[in-house]
């Protein structure tokens, strides 16, 4: 299975800190087509504009939370296909529950590092 790395990915997250580490991740893993939003409204405009084949958000940001990005990602007829792969700092058993009930497609969390990542990304978009 190829994957194709010249996609557009997009990176949500309200922390800079945090888009620049994932940010360096995907470039270790030759991933170079990253666009950022820095809340869930911001990423909603973006993908509702652009062509992306990956959406990797964090869940906890203010206003729109990563799960409530999902959710309308996931309600939204273009999108709803689009893989998304949600971070998160805590693997509370209800939050995994409430991000499967809203269709995530993996999640990953934190700390993690590139090879983790490469993981996700391969598992996620071979069953896109």
């Amino acid at each position: 299975m190829s994957i194709d790395k010249d996609m557009n990915i997009l990176i949500v997250d309200d922390y800079k800190t945090m888009l620049r580490i994932i940010r360096n991740l995907l470039k270790q893993i030759d991933f170079n087509n990253v666009e950022e939003a820095s809340d869930g409204s911001e990423a909603l405009a973006k993908l509702r504009t652009g062509q992306f084949g990956l959406v990797i958000s964090d869940w906890n940001m203010q206003p729109m939370t990563g799960l409530q990005l999902l959710q309308e990602v996931r309600a939204d007829a273009r999108l709803k296909a689009t893989p998304f792969i949600m971070i998160t700092a805590e693997s509370k058993a209800e939050n995994v529950v409430a991000a499967k009930q809203a269709g995530v497609s993996n999640y990953i969390v934190k700390p993690f590092n590139a090879e983790t990542l490469k993981e996700k990304i391969e598992k996620v978009l071979a069953h896109a």
